[in-house]
């Protein structure tokens, strides 16, 4: 569906279901150089078993217009400009991965009355970008992507167990890189990378969460190491960790898993305010 937030065209899938303001609604924010479609295999459940759901593409990102933006903080502000657009008046539950998954933190930190769980995702704090891929983010943009691609998946292959015939894990993720780079002259990479590089709230923002969180972890991650996981759900009071044998596409590597934890995380009942 589409709403204009910010005086820019937005977008969010909705999960194969008409968007139904009434139910609790979980947010899917996506990471550097992706769109709504990475969370193609989880979304789904959650539209047709008793959820609404608004899988977002940031701006500048899929289908959403405008320029990328240029701060974690400012791109919070953008999604729960969209919930309220949507016309969701209860709290909701946010999910993120990777550059998301500080998205997810910041919305949590900033609107506490409006997030009632967050679940972060290949997540990791300081979530520091090499100089070279910086670089290659600005200048060289199918190098960054052949990079980010090798570091996101755990091996060079898929697993019998990819979830369907043709499932190609590697060349969907370049492809959709790729297709978010033709879809405008910003330079995306680079301004989601900058984002990531410059966020300096983190700690700050974790010790404002006060709602339930759940952190995923891939055990073979690359680019944001399951320690480093580990490390913010420490810093996140109750928090769990729930890892899986997978890299940082823990989505597609790992789609039941993935799955599964944020179905029991979502059901859970809330605690109750003192």
């Amino acid at each position: 569906m589409e709403w204009t937030v910010q005086g820019e065209r937005a977008y969010a899938y909705t999960g194969g279901k008409p968007f139904n303001a009434e139910l609790p609604c979980v947010v899917f924010v996506h990471g550097a150089q992706n769109d709504h479609s990475v969370w193609g295999l989880q979304t789904r459940w959650f539209a047709h078993h008793g959820f609404s759901v608004l899988a977002v593409d940031l701006p500048g990102h899929g289908r959403s217009a405008g320029a990328p933006l240029q701060t974690v903080e400012a791109m919070a502000d953008w999604v729960m400009a969209l919930v309220h657009t949507a016309g969701v008046t209860q709290p909701v539950i946010v999910v993120g991965h990777s550059m998301g998954s500080l998205i997810a933190l910041e919305c949590a930190s900033r609107y506490a009355n409006r997030v009632r769980r967050i679940a972060l995702v290949a997540t990791a704090w300081p979530m520091k970008v090499s100089d070279a891929l910086l670089d290659a983010a600005l200048n060289n943009t199918p190098a960054a992507i052949d990079m980010v691609n090798a570091w996101s998946h755990s091996s060079l292959a898929n697993k019998p167990s990819s979830p369907g015939p043709g499932f190609w894990m590697h060349g969907g993720s370049q492809r959709l890189m790729e297709r978010v780079a033709r879809g405008t002259d910003a330079p995306v990479f680079h301004t989601d990378f900058a984002a990531c590089n410059a966020y300096a709230r983190g700690a700050e923002a974790m010790a404002a969460v006060k709602c339930p969180s759940l952190v995923i972890v891939g055990e073979k991650d690359q680019m944001t190491p399951a320690k480093a996981g580990r490390q913010v759900a420490a810093g996140l009071a109750g928090s769990r960790v729930v890892g899986l044998p997978g890299g940082h596409a823990i989505m597609g590597e790992c789609p039941d898993g993935t799955l599964d934890a944020l179905i029991a995380f979502a059901r859970e009942r809330d605690p109750v305010a003192a």
